[in-house]
């Protein structure tokens, strides 16, 4: 077999960098997503049908589209339209950011339907208002329930952030490609990015069940 990884040894530090270029916007990305996830899912149980329309709207246009489509929009359609630029940094928190609130508010969602209707009613008895009674009560009760499927869309966004490379973006993937094209080998640091988004998801993974065992432990 024609394999040399030694030929990458000396572009690993470069490789390497883009750990935290690709973590910097999924972080911003799924706190920017869960925030909004959160009001869109508190759109879906409201008693207002226009909200209800909005939450389940918006979910149904971002979930029903490729992702790869949504980052094409707003990097390349949308400064078409205003005339102004968007950076590779941002139009990847966007798009990833708006696409994971539509998953993530089906999973609180869920969450917070799952939790006791007696907890609703209990606080409702006692004249608690409607936000408080979210924010105190009932979120903090759904968050412990729906962790793993939190932790698991961290996971599939970190896996899906490779898909920047098409925007010219320097994360992990992109910089296997301008390796690649620098030393006319790809299989090598193909290979060696594979192992360190593996690698990732093997960390997200630990810290996630080591969070969830703690919240079980607090109850």
């Amino acid at each position: 077999m024609n394999l040399d990884f030694n030929q990458i040894v000396p572009y690993i530090p470069f490789i390497l960098e883009g750990i935290w270029v690709t973590l910097q916007f999924v972080i911003i990305s799924i706190i920017f997503g869960f925030i909004l996830g959160t009001g869109l899912a508190l759109c879906k149980i409201s008693k207002i049908k226009a909200l209800n329309w909005f939450g389940d709207a918006y979910t149904s246009i971002f979930r029903g589209t490729p992702l790869i489509l949504q980052l094409m929009i707003i990097y390349f359609a949308i400064p078409q339209l205003t005339g102004y630029d968007i950076s590779p940094f941002l139009s990847a928190i966007l798009a990833f950011g708006l696409n994971s609130s539509a998953y993530v508010s089906e999973i609180i969602r869920a969450g917070i339907q799952a939790v006791d209707k007696g907890q609703t009613e209990a606080a409702q008895a006692l004249g608690v208002p409607y936000r408080l009674m979210m924010k105190d009560i009932i979120l903090p009760q759904a968050l412990k329930n729906i962790l793993p499927a939190l932790m698991n869309e961290f996971i599939t966004l970190t896996k899906e952030s490779a898909i920047v490379s098409t925007i010219g973006y320097l994360d992990l993937m992109r910089r296997a490609q301008v390796v690649g094209a620098d030393i006319y080998r790809n299989f090598e640091p193909l290979i060696f990015v594979g192992f360190i988004y593996w690698l990732l998801v093997m960390v997200l993974t630990i810290i996630g069940k080591i969070v969830e065992r703690r919240m079980k432990f607090s109850d």
